[in-house]
């Protein structure tokens, strides 16, 4: 009977811990953490080392790059408004401005990113014509 009181006892304790442990941090990140993944437009399928940028106020804070899945991270960014900048080398830039970062709140910022047609960086033959 004693032997049954005690693992009552340690799995209860256990179980106390455990929940007071998710209460301090219920999300999987900080709050102030911006966090999101960048996809192919087309296909769907995450990117990887897609270079990401946040700007605030003109200046340039943090760099980060994209994981296999295609997701990034910036931890503890200071609060105010930013423009983030996705670059990949065969893919159209992409600029996400007016972010507002505010303390103890997480950020999720999702990004799909088209790639880049050679016909849309190439000057057409026809363009330039001889005038008579």
């Amino acid at each position: 009977m004693r032997s049954k009181i005690f693992l009552l006892a340690i799995f209860l304790g256990g179980f106390i811990i455990a929940k007071a442990n998710n209460d301090i941090d219920p999300g999987l990140g900080k709050k102030d953490d911006v966090n999101g993944f960048v996809i192919h437009s087309e296909s769907k399928k995450p990117l990887k080392d897609v270079s990401v940028t946040a700007y605030l106020v003109s200046k340039k804070e943090k760099v980060a790059v994209t994981d296999e899945e295609g997701n990034f991270v910036f931890d503890e960014l200071k609060p105010g408004t930013y423009k983030f900048v996705f670059e990949k080398a065969g893919f159209k830039r992409t600029t996400k401005e007016k972010v507002v970062i505010k303390t103890d709140e997480a950020f999720q910022l999702n990004i799909e990113m088209i790639e880049n047609n050679d016909l849309d960086i190439m000057p057409s033959p026809f363009q330039f014509s001889a005038v008579k």
